[in-house]
């Protein structure tokens, strides 16, 4: 059986499971709630990359980001993690690209992502989540910035990679000029970015979540959490690379109104992967 299909049978066991547990269904209700949330920002310049080339720049900034934090040693938590992201990205407008999920040693509270569909979420992150549908939004904020190409339009502005991207384009394999080119950008991946790329990532993420079958209000509930930590020298790295919760929070409550009181999505809290 080749990987496609088995993919395709992973994702629509997850799909029967949350179906055929509480009924869930892509009704009125989530057309009504989603819209409006899901408009994309302008990206002017970004459109010259092909799918190789953003693949290719995420690669490595994904490998320089495990250089400094490696993934954590649970296979079975690695590939959780793997399954519910991609069930997530399935809901994206870029389901067919090839999307890696991983949990990485550090005791931060955070996530990063990188072009092309490379997303990382600290331990100390996931110890924090409570139930499947927390780590769904979390994952899908991430997935957000992917499907919107954030980290791309900042790459560019700072002159990491070219407009057109053509070296990349003809040395995607590894050269150690790409290498270079790109190495810096998971200093990049790490830095703040612009408040309207955060709050568009938190309403996308509510909406891939709610697609995904998930309790809408996964990410609220996070933030709340993370909100409640304050001080705390765990959630430093994420107050210097996202707007603080409380802000973010208001951004959804503002977005989001009454609009998902009438979607009913799932927790799965006795599915949640315990990390040992």
């Amino acid at each position: 059986m080749n990987s496609t299909v088995v993919k395709l049978l992973a994702g629509l066991g997850m799909a029967l499971c949350l179906v055929t547990a509480h009924g869930f269904d892509l009704g009125q209700e989530l057309k009504k709630a989603a819209s409006g949330l899901q408009k994309p920002e302008q990206l002017a310049g970004l459109g010259g990359y092909s799918e190789e080339e953003e693949v290719a720049i995420g690669r490595q900034i994904a490998g320089s980001l495990l250089g400094a934090a490696p993934l954590v040693k649970d296979k079975l938590l690695q590939k959780y993690v793997n399954n519910v992201g991609r069930w997530v990205a399935s809901q994206s407008e870029r389901p067919d690209l090839a999307w890696h999920f991983g949990v990485i040693e550090s005791d931060d509270i955070n996530a990063f992502a990188a072009p092309g569909g490379y997303i990382f979420i600290t331990r100390g992150l996931y110890r924090l989540l409570d139930d499947e549908a927390e780590l769904a939004g979390v994952l899908a904020h991430e997935i957000g910035h992917v499907v919107r190409k954030h980290h791309l339009k900042i790459l560019q502005q700072s002159k990491l990679v070219d407009l057109g991207g053509k070296l990349l384009a003809k040395q995607a394999g590894g050269d150690e000029r790409v290498r270079n080119l790109v190495g810096g950008g998971a200093e990049i991946v790490a830095r703040s970015l612009d408040k309207s790329a955060e709050f568009e990532a938190d309403r996308i993420a509510v909406v891939l979540a709610a697609r995904a079958g998930y309790d809408a209000f996964g990410l609220p509930g996070v933030l709340q959490e993370i909100g409640h930590a304050g001080s705390d020298s765990s959630v430093a790295l994420l107050f210097k690379t996202h707007p603080h919760p409380d802000e973010r929070l208001a951004g959804l409550d503002d977005a989001m109104g009454s609009r998902f009181d009438g979607v009913k999505g799932l927790a799965l809290a006795g599915r949640f992967y315990r990390i040992k």
